[in-house]
């Protein structure tokens, strides 16, 4: 009987090793990545050994021991002040998971408390959200969660690795506004990340996290694909000044019952809506397409126009529209048969005639030198014709009377006209065989040559 008790008491701190001192810990990891494990101990072990066990927590099962500090995969650390020893497991698998054992060595029995630690992939989700943006646009990314987080960190990260994300977050709810990012939460079942400005670069997956303070946070995937505008309709289109002029917009058939809009301005995440002035009116065409119809145009009407059916600017489903050419609106009038008609034509621009005023003026100066010419060439025809000698009767007087009074005042006037006939002859008679070949012209007397003599000097010294 006494050996019995004997070898109970000897057997009993062996059986002890399994049983734990507090409750069990929870630990969860994702396989690939590191995993700590925590264990607190009473007030008076900071000086004691401790270790990290796995299963029944025989000799080989012990993993790492604080006089060691570091063995292969395992590490620990005892932090005295607090009294958490923390031993850490790198590189997890599959193979990692199952029940551990924290201990403290001392005199006769451990003091041990159980951890139980479990795996999961790094990747998410089983389920995943799409969504589209555009170039320069904005989307919002909803992410829900169970109510009993409510109070909860919530975060959103890029990529696909739930280990990081926190530590990689673009935004939390403890900081809602970041740069292009802002976080929204409803209190109750979601909460909403909105990111404008969007580029192409900004298309992936996203993870919306919920920090739990035990175990893995949770986590729902969304993947944002971000498009280029590559497909936008674009016509070009002129109108007169107080003429109305319609503009036709094409929508997809599903948007037929979207609000229609039409907006001014040279970017369209930057535009006016112009549907709610009066002189802008919408109609509805058709099943897909709608018109609007400006009354009266002005000259400031001109500009870029977006007219659409989705408030979001989806890929496609809008139209750009420029008003290039914006005519001033004149008034002719043309009478026929005595009736009067009145039509309006657009005016053209001063500068189409500008360009014909050279030659205007060109042809203009060469008509007056034309008409110059002719008259001095007519003066001097009949100057000649009346170095002929005749008068308006025929009898010749007056060049008589005007020969004898050279002869008398000045001989040296006759002797130079002498010297000096045969140039005004010459001319004298060309214009005699031109125009007048008459037999009483061919004689041509001495008092005529000095006639026509004393013409020729007095043409030569003016």
């Amino acid at each position: 009987m006494w050996s019995l008790q004997k070898l109970l008491l000897i057997l009993y701190p062996a059986l002890s090793c399994v049983t734990s001192a507090a409750g069990v810990i929870h630990v969860f990891g994702y396989e690939g990545r590191d995993v700590q494990v925590s264990c607190s101990y009473d007030q008076g072990y900071e000086d004691y050994e401790k270790y990290l066990c796995k299963n029944d927590c025989g000799d080989s099962d012990v993993l790492i021991t604080t006089s060691e500090r570091n063995k292969t995969k395992y590490s620990i650390y005892d932090d005295k002040r607090t009294r958490i020893c923390t031993t850490t497991i790198s590189d997890l698998h599959s193979k990692d998971v199952g029940k551990y054992w924290c201990g403290v060595t001392r005199t006769g029995k451990d003091i041990y408390t159980e951890v139980k630690l479990e795996t999961r992939k790094d990747s998410c989700c089983a389920d995943v959200i799409k969504l589209q943006g555009y170039e320069e646009g904005s989307v919002s990314i909803s992410c829900p969660y169970e109510s009993q987080y409510t109070n909860n960190l919530k975060y959103i990260c890029r990529g696909n690795q739930p280990s990081t994300c926190l530590q990689q977050a673009v935004i939390t709810s403890d900081n809602i506004q970041k740069r292009r990012f802002r976080l929204t939460d409803d209190k109750m079942s979601r909460f909403t990340v909105k990111i404008t400005s969007l580029t192409l670069e900004d298309s992936g997956l996203y993870l919306c996290g919920v920090h739990r303070n035990t175990g893995l946070d949770v986590f729902s995937a969304v993947l944002l694909e971000v498009r280029e505008w590559c497909c936008v309709k674009s016509e070009t289109m002129s109108g007169i000044v107080g003429r109305p002029v319609t503009l036709q917009c094409p929508y997809p058939p599903q948007h037929q019952k979207n609000r229609k809009f039409l907006c001014k301005g040279d970017q369209r995440n930057n535009c006016r809506d112009m549907t709610s002035q009066s002189r802008f009116t919408l109609h509805n065409v058709s099943s897909n397409s709608f018109s609007v119809t400006i009354a009266e145009l002005e000259a400031g009407d001109a500009g870029t126009y977006w007219c659409g059916s989705d408030s979001q600017w989806s890929f496609g489903n809008y139209t750009k529209i420029h008003l290039s050419e914006v005519y001033q609106q004149q008034t002719s009038t043309v009478e026929t048969a005595g009736l009067t008609n009145s039509s309006h034509v657009p005016s053209k621009p001063i500068t189409d005639i500008a360009p014909l005023a050279p030659v205007v003026s060109i042809v203009s100066a060469m008509l007056l030198l034309l008409i110059v010419t002719c008259v001095l060439v007519k003066v001097y025809k009949r100057k000649c014709y009346r170095v002929r000698g005749t008068d308006d009767t025929g009898n010749g007087s007056e060049l008589k009377a005007v020969d004898t009074q050279i002869y008398e005042n000045n001989d040296a006037v006759v002797m130079h006209s002498k010297r000096n006939t045969s140039k005004l002859q010459s001319v004298c008679y060309q214009y005699d065989n031109d125009y007048e070949d008459q037999p009483d012209y061919e004689n041509f007397t001495a008092d005529g040559e000095i006639y026509c003599n004393q013409v020729y000097n007095n043409i030569d010294r003016i």
